[in-house]
């Protein structure tokens, strides 16, 4: 069993965090960009990828501010890893900003890294910010 490596990316936007805040969170929003389909049954949502599917956990919410889900595995450490949004507004300048936190083995940092990259600007597109 390999130890993950925690990274954080931080991304720009234009939008505000309640409209942002509700494609990080509904099953809606989140099938706009993040999987083909989302499905929620209270706190477990299910993520559906070419036909397979993940599990995952709500763990924490703040509105407008702060969703945190657990994937659900068979492995024995699926505590430890999470992934999360975070929406951080500037006070001066009130710019906003999603920053995403993940795990993800050492040879797979930068894949991981391109991933989410591709899935923000997918977000981009679809809230009109990119």
């Amino acid at each position: 069993m390999s130890t993950k490596i925690p990274f954080t990316l931080e991304f720009d936007f234009q939008a505000s965090p309640q409209l942002l805040f509700q494609y990080l969170f509904t099953p809606s929003g989140l099938s706009e960009w993040f999987a083909d389909n989302v499905n929620s049954r209270g706190e477990d949502f299910t993520f559906i990828w070419d036909g397979s599917e993940e599990y995952a956990k709500l763990i924490q919410k703040r509105n407008n501010e702060k969703v945190r889900f657990r994937w659900i595995t068979d492995e024995a450490d699926q505590d430890d890893y999470h992934f999360e949004f975070y929406i951080q507004v500037d006070e001066i300048t009130k710019d906003v900003s999603l920053i995403i936190s993940d795990f993800a083995d050492e040879d797979e940092l930068e894949e991981a890294k391109m991933l989410w990259d591709n899935l923000v600007s997918s977000l981009k597109k679809v809230l009109g910010a990119a």
